[in-house]
């Protein structure tokens, strides 16, 4: 959890780089708190909880996946070939899922080498 909420604590923070533990915990957390909140959205017949949960982390979102994207050497830019039909999923998740560089890039020092949060 604690993945998550320093996540959320750096809301806006697209500098830097993120590990793919970052990543990966805050991705988990998000799609499970999602999925409850839709459920229950469900039972009670409206998606408010759910729209309201998914439009206030958006940014976080973006902006962990940015770093992501940071840390293998890559422009948060690349994000947008997550549009490309069929591929474009495909060649992000390859992304997110590679190892960060292990020299330090243009986005920053290898965040492994930092202190860790949880």
């Amino acid at each position: 959890m604690n993945w998550y909420l320093a996540v959320l604590k750096n809301y806006a923070g697209f500098s830097g780089r993120a590990r793919r533990k970052e990543y990966w915990m805050f991705t988990l957390i998000h799609l499970i708190i999602a999925a409850v909140l839709f459920g229950i959205g469900l039972a009670i017949d409206t998606t408010i909880p759910y729209l309201i949960y998914v439009l206030a982390t958006f940014v976080p979102s973006l902006a962990v996946l940015v770093r992501r994207l940071h840390d293998t050497g890559r422009s948060g830019w690349w994000f947008f070939i997550a549009f490309v039909p069929v591929v474009g999923g495909i060649i992000l998740l390859v992304f997110v899922a590679s190892e960060g560089k292990q020299e330090p890039n243009q986005y920053g020092t290898n965040p492994k080498l930092a202190p860790q949060v949880g």
